[in-house]
């Protein structure tokens, strides 16, 4: 677990992913439309990849991807990530993590 959490606070925003994962791939797009460059790690393409998929699933993800941190901290999965765009908290977030400028 300390691998993930160390590499989720790499970067203002930091995407768990795999490659063939079509949530993955909607929540970066999400966050890219606000005009952020996450960082993003595709599970099943790394070495270490299973062990992080595990400690991300400790975390608390229900799924293992995708899983977003934002500011260092983990925010959650893609049922959290869109429950905060729809009450239009993600950019907020986004901002406070300095991901994003206005």
């Amino acid at each position: 677990m300390d691998m993930v959490m160390k590499l989720g606070a790499e970067s203002p925003v930091v995407i768990f992913s795999k490659s063939t994962c079509c949530m993955s791939h909607s929540i970066e797009t999400l966050i890219r439309g606000f005009g952020a460059n996450p960082t993003v790690y595709e599970l099943d393409k790394l070495p270490t990849g299973r062990q992080m998929e595990n400690a991300l699933v400790e975390l608390g993800c229900q799924l293992s991807v995708p899983a977003v941190f934002i500011g260092k901290d983990f925010v959650g999965g893609s049922n959290e990530i869109m429950s905060l765009n729809v009450r239009g908290k993600l950019k907020q977030l986004l901002l406070r993590a300095n991901a994003i400028w206005i």
